[in-house]
């Protein structure tokens, strides 16, 4: 049962074609949902799913999963399913989600090539638009799998140029009509590269997940008067973007006390802003802002909200501006799986891979799928950290590592109980 290094890095250096982008250094690619770099990286994917008799589907947001059911399995079993995403965002690197959907494929041929005998079918999933580049929603084919969102409300988001998600899955043919419901699964697995430096650190070639940070999206309005840069004097003013400064140098305060205190690695980013009138001989008037919590303890992410509201209340006292606060946004942290970690440390433990345990920091299709079926995560090295950029590298070394601890966990949970 064994993970081919030349199969693996060609579907990867083959998928990293669609949508490349010429850089200087390193491997880039833009594969936005629904453009003609997007249909030539799911055709590919469905020929290498069709090659070994999986049976393919697609559901109306373009969710794809190939079915293969062993010869030993009962089809009516609950499947096991695994996979991730294959697009990017713009200028992005070939392992961030790609990694996860070959990883996928290549244990399901490497069972086939040993002809393991396992007792239910396998799904190999790529999900839909999970960077949320073009339309404007993270993780959104999987959110329309396990019902955290309506198939018509995602089919009617619109791009910049008003074009809808439903119009561009048909530009490209995957506009399906099947059902893929992670509900019916046994269970789900996700191989992804860490985006960060813990396991090159610690010297590991792969990271089980005991959790997924939860998000929590804030907006902030902040209004004070705009007037006359140099006629109003500095105690008549109402300034709207000192009083913004404030507010997010307090986020950052918060964060670092609660980190000191009890939590694990709490993260609050005011990372956008809008300025009105925005204009160099004018006090601002206005500004907006958007806050971004993270953490593995809810109770640590509502405290850190809690504090923003107490910081725009201090500013109206203090200021005399007049705020608003909206929770536009929120996801809970997802404990992964006991039964499908102790799979994935089974399998590392039999092929002498180190691992070690760690956290998710991103988000990612396994946030949403956990929440309807047993689930985990299994992270591969990922060089100076880097993600999201052409600079983004995996050692093959680590792919096949990774690969061979998913293919083990599959077989192990793919034994009937």
């Amino acid at each position: 049962m064994q993970v081919q290094r030349r199969r693996l890095r060609e579907d990867l250096l083959t998928n990293a074609t669609f949508g490349a982008v010429n850089v200087e250094e390193g491997h880039g690619r833009t594969v936005l949902t629904g453009t003609d770099a997007d249909r030539r990286a799911r055709e590919y994917f469905v020929d290498r799913l069709e090659e070994r008799n999986l049976e393919v589907r697609v559901d109306p947001v373009g969710n794809i999963a190939g079915r293969w059911v062993p010869d030993s399995a009962d089809p009516m079993t609950a499947p096991v399913a695994l996979g991730s995403h294959l697009d990017s965002v713009p200028n992005g690197g070939i392992f961030d989600g790609p990694l996860g959907v070959y990883a996928a494929l290549e244990s399901v041929r490497a069972l086939q090539d040993a002809e393991v005998p396992l007792e239910r079918p396998i799904d190999v999933v790529c999900f839909t638009g999970e960077e949320g580049q073009r339309f404007d929603y993270g993780a959104l084919g999987s959110a329309v799998a396990v019902g955290d969102v309506s198939t018509e409300w995602a089919l009617t988001r619109e791009d910049d140029e008003g074009v809808s998600l439903e119009e561009a899955l048909q530009r490209i043919g995957f506009s399906g009509s099947d059902t893929i419901n992670p509900e019916t699964w046994d269970s789900w697995l996700e191989l992804h590269i860490e985006q960060a430096e813990t396991l090159i650190n610690k010297g590991a070639q792969a990271g089980i997940i005991s959790a997924i940070t939860g998000i929590t999206r804030c907006e902030a309005s902040i209004e004070g008067e705009a007037n006359h840069a140099g006629t109003t004097s500095m105690r008549d003013r109402t300034d709207a973007l000192t009083a913004a400064s404030e507010f997010v140098l307090d986020i950052e305060r918060a964060a670092s006390e609660r980190l000191a205190v009890d939590s694990s690695a709490p993260v609050a980013t005011v990372g956008h802003s809008v300025v009105s009138p925005n204009a160099p001989n004018v006090v601002p008037g206005a500004v907006t802002l958007t806050v971004d919590v993270r953490d593995t303890n809810y109770s640590t992410m509502e405290y850190l909200v809690d504090r923003a509201k107490t910081s725009l209340a201090r500013l109206e006292s203090e200021r005399g501006v007049k705020t608003s606060f909206n929770r536009s946004a929120d996801r809970p942290p997802q404990t992964m799986n006991e039964r499908c970690r102790i799979a994935l440390q089974d399998a590392a433990t039999n092929h002498d891979i180190p691992v070690v345990e760690l956290e998710s920091r991103a988000a990612h299709d396994t946030m949403r799928v956990a929440k309807v079926t047993d689930a985990s995560m299994l992270f591969a090295p990922s060089h100076d950290g880097l993600s999201h950029t052409p600079l983004e590298w995996t050692d093959w070394d680590d792919c096949v590592a990774a690969t061979q601890i998913l293919t083990g966990a599959i077989e192990t949970l793919a034994e009937a109980e």
